[in-house]
């Protein structure tokens, strides 16, 4: 018999002054058996970072054809998909094509620089790929917060992230490794 996934109830408050977003989130997270904590918690994180009125979680790991995040226009078009760990360079490309931004967050430490340097050189010709990556003393201690009733403050300044629930408090350093040109 296959596994459900577990249900996360998430009220993420995202205070962004770099982008001037200040809004309350209650969003209901599905966890795939096969999707570990650190995994999710880093989800929530970029969701925070990309947060928007019509940025929404995807079934993720449950289907191969949408990726983890994304934002889409009333029309339809996909103006933003956001793809976790270490996606091939056939679905950067294929994702690349389908929106208007894409956005890769690569995490597990030296597997993911492992990664990174056998894609980069692939990924020039893509003017709307963005890839930063998150170390892995950052999401081991993100994984660490992971709660099916979580009330998370995120707050973003001049690209750095505090993630605090309750009393617990976690600041990430994203590091871009690629940038929209």
């Amino acid at each position: 018999m296959a596994q459900n996934a577990t249900i996360y109830k998430i009220e993420l408050s995202v205070s962004d002054m770099d982008r001037h977003y200040y809004e309350t989130h209650k969003l209901t997270v599905a966890q795939h058996p096969s999707e570990t904590d650190e995994r999710l918690m880093v989800r929530i994180v970029a969701f925070a970072l990309n947060a928007h009125e019509h940025l929404e979680m995807t079934k993720g790991l449950s289907t191969d054809d949408e990726p983890d995040i994304w934002q889409k226009s009333l029309s339809g078009e996909i103006n933003l998909c956001v793809a976790l760990g270490l996606p091939s360079e056939k679905v950067m490309r294929q994702s690349c094509n389908k929106a208007a931004k894409v956005i890769v967050y690569p995490y597990g430490g030296r597997i993911a620089e492992m990664w990174w340097d056998k894609v980069k050189n692939g990924t020039t010709r893509f003017d709307n790929l963005r890839v930063v990556n998150f170390s892995e003393a950052d999401t081991a201690t993100l994984a660490k917060l992971a709660n099916r009733a979580m009330k998370l403050q995120v707050n973003i300044q001049d690209g750095d992230v505090m993630v605090s629930v309750d009393e617990s408090v976690v600041y990430v350093t994203p590091d871009t490794w690629k940038d929209v040109t």
